[in-house]
């Protein structure tokens, strides 16, 4: 429910800028804001709270009062923004001149006096609203909101895994011989020393039944042993009762922390001890119950369990679960189904075998879910099944299990990630999500927050590996650069949740070829379309603030029908695209933060391009421009650059654009002032140009290594 937060985040600092002397506002619509900014500020504390909370956990009218404040939030910041880009005004293409000057400056005082009066008016209907929505907050009691520990109501699905019979596990022999020989190494030597091995994997994997196996087959060689499962958001204290109970048999309800642990030493003293710590979450928790197990040269293991990198990285060695073989996939999906009397080889269609299993990706439980889904269905609908599987909507138990251990990962994030990761439901299933472009449309979108001395692309990278981290999506190294990320896959059972959790909190709403466009689509804040059929140009979407398409260009709406739309990204299909896209209104997109025009068939950038000075990222993909206007050295807040066309001539005004921190131009041609000027893109991080006719030669190598020892910032340098 942590969606629910809404725009409220930038609200808050946006209030917070109105009341600066800059915009010099009215005594009562000052003090208005300022209300607007108090009582804002104590709802955005109890919708966080309401946000840890599962959402099948919450009170109905808690969801409600959530979704209100939501939609709320999102129309004060269109207000807010609409202020402050009429207050700041656009500048002119073209200088005028001095009378002219004159009489735009009068225009302007005119206008500028104009608004302010809109927005007294537009504030004080708000603050009705805002005090409204404080009562029903009241009145709901959301304050004292508070989550339920996970599993404290529920059966924990995973320990479903503890209790397997081991002729029911698949694939498990040859982890099972490679953790025996990590196991085992260092005891030839006598010297017996504490080893602690993790095995690392995302959730459904397979990692408890895994460990559960080894703990099994070793326990017998120690003198005495311990499975526990430690979880999300554990008591320290219980895990380490847990620990004592099944060493000695007793629990010592009645001791705190530091007796628990003293006790627990005392117990292991010179004894050799297996000990299996399942599902661990965080560093801290780890690390004090670490402190419980001694280190005595008695040959002692330590095995754990973690979905979490940095946990994992704090063992010895650490055994990275792999997914299942095509084979190992086909055996276990063979045995449900014969749990089920199911006779899938007669009748099941080869090419809808491989797509379920392809769907499943060698991960057990996405096998057994799928199964199960499969086994109570006569064979003719399995390809229905397939189609339309939604791992959240299914009445199936296996389904319902799988569902509660991915969100166990979702409901761990800090919030910043949540909407990080839930953003990734624009991109079709198994699509290749291209890094820097994730992170660049997470700066536009204001996911990313600003930390002092730190630049934005930065602390989104440092997002997009969290996630990697947390085994919430699959890093993607370059074909040509071995070892580094330049993207990311998101599992298909990872797609459904995240799809359906985006869907109920309305965060995307998703337009595809089988979805009628209707009027409740005019209010979607971030509008998807995927291979769409029907053309979408006579509809409104005036309260967009994301748009990106992936389809025909001719099927799009006119850019006329945006007012606030702050990330704009036309993928186009070279293949399908006969006509190109008319950006005749780009100009008045003055909130655009991020454009990207794939291959649209566009032949020409307006020079009203110009007038987007919020503009962070211009990506060009690959159209058929042959230059730039020159209006584009004044977006001086541009940070990202992409040319991809080798023809492309680059204006000498590309000095101007000093917030540059990326650069890609398919070439460079024309003017021999492009290596002076790029000597002042002193923010530069990264440089790639694929084709470029000023390297050769000594005075020329000269200039380039001028320009380039000028950027005191720069990280990657690809020159063809």
């Amino acid at each position: 429910m942590d969606l629910a937060t809404g725009a409220m985040g930038s609200l808050l600092l946006k209030l917070g800028q109105l009341l600066t002397e800059e915009y010099k506002l009215q005594t009562g619509v000052k003090e208005d804001v300022g209300y607007l900014e108090r009582e804002l500020e104590s709802m955005h504390a109890a919708l966080r709270k309401v946000g840890d909370v599962p959402r099948d956990q919450l009170d109905e009218q808690v969801k409600l009062w959530a979704n209100q404040v939501r939609d709320l939030s999102f129309r004060m910041e269109d207000v807010v923004d609409k202020f402050l880009v009429r207050v700041e005004g656009a500048e002119p293409a073209i200088k005028p001149r001095k009378l002219k000057k004159l009489m735009k400056k009068m225009g302007d005082l005119f206008s500028k006096s104009k608004t302010r009066h809109e927005i007294s008016d537009e504030i004080k209907d708000i603050k009705l609203r805002v005090k409204e929505a404080a009562d029903r907050r009241d009145r709901y009691r959301v304050n004292d909101v508070v989550a339920s520990p996970v599993g404290a109501t529920t059966v924990d699905p995973r320990l479903l895994a503890l209790y397997k019979d081991q002729k029911e596990l698949v694939g498990i022999d040859d982890s099972l011989n490679e953790l025996t020989k990590m196991m085992s190494d260092g005891d030839a030597d006598g010297s017996g020393q504490l080893k602690i091995l993790s095995i690392f994997g995302f959730g459904g994997l397979g990692k408890t039944t895994l460990a559960k196996a080894l703990y099994d087959k070793h326990k017998a060689q120690f003198d005495c042993s311990a499975f526990v499962p430690v979880g999300r958001n554990p008591s320290v204290k219980k895990v380490l009762n847990d620990i004592l109970l099944e060493i000695d048999g007793q629990k010592y309800s009645e001791l705190d922390e530091r007796q628990l642990i003293n006790k627990l030493r005392g117990l292991l003293e010179n004894k050799r001890y297996l000990i299996v710590t399942d599902d661990i979450w965080d560093k801290k928790t780890w690390e004090l119950v670490k402190t419980a197990l001694v280190c005595k040269n008695c040959g002692s293991r330590i095995i754990t369990t973690t979905r979490t990198l940095e946990v994992a990285t704090m063992a010895s060695e650490v055994y990275k679960l792999q997914p299942l073989s095509l084979d190992l996939s086909k055996d276990l999906f063979h045995r449900r189904l014969s749990c089920a009397a199911i006779e899938w080889n007669n009748h099941l269609p080869a090419v809808v075998y491989d797509k379920i299993l392809h769907k499943c990706g060698g991960i057990p439980l996405a096998i057994i879910t799928i199964a199960s889904l499969l086994a109570g269905k006569p064979v003719e609908f399995w390809s229905k099944v397939y189609t339309s599987i939604g791992f959240g909507h299914e009445e199936n138990e296996d389904v319902e299990n799988t569902r509660k251990i991915l969100l166990f990962s979702y409901y761990d994030l800090p919030c910043h990630l949540k909407t990080c990761l839930l953003y990734l439901s624009i991109y079709p299933e198994d699509h290749l999500i291209e890094k820097d472009s994730l992170i660049w449309k997470w700066v536009a979108e204001g996911f990313v927050h600003e930390e002092p001395g730190v630049g934005l692309f930065e602390i989104g990278e440092r997002y997009f590996n969290e996630l990697v981290n947390k085994s919430m999506i699959m890093a993607v190294e370059g074909d040509e650069h071995i070892g580094i990320i330049t993207g990311c896959l998101v599992h298909d059972m990872m797609v459904d949740m995240i799809c359906l959790l985006s869907k109920e909190e309305k965060f995307v709403t998703l337009l595809d070829s089988k979805e009628q466009y209707t009027s409740s689509h005019c209010n979607a804040r971030r509008l998807v379309v995927h291979h769409r059929a029907q053309p979408l140009a006579t509809t409104s979407t005036l309260q967009a603030r994301s748009f990106n398409a992936m389809c025909s260009v001719d099927l799009l709406p006119s850019l006329s029908c945006f007012e606030v739309l702050r990330v704009l990204a036309l993928e186009g299909n070279g293949t399908l695209n006969k006509c190109s896209y008319n950006l005749e209104h780009v100009g008045k997109l003055v909130h655009l933060r991020h454009l990207k025009l794939g291959s649209i068939g566009i032949s020409e950038l307006p020079k009203e391009i110009g007038h987007l000075k919020f503009l962070l990222v211009l990506d060009l993909g690959r159209n058929s421009i042959r230059e730039l206007p020159e209006s584009i050295g004044r977006l001086s807040e541009l940070k990202c650059l992409n040319i991809w066309e080798t023809d492309i001539e680059v204006p000498y005004c590309i000095g101007n654009l000093t917030s540059l921190e990326e650069l890609c131009l398919g070439g460079v041609h024309g003017h021999s002032n492009f290596v002076t000027e790029l000597g002042k893109l002193t923010e530069l991080r990264k440089l790639r140009i694929f084709k470029s006719v000023y390297v050769h030669g000594d005075r020329r190598m000269n200039s380039w290594a001028k320009s380039v020892a000028k950027l005191s910032k720069i990280q990657v340098i690809d020159i063809g």
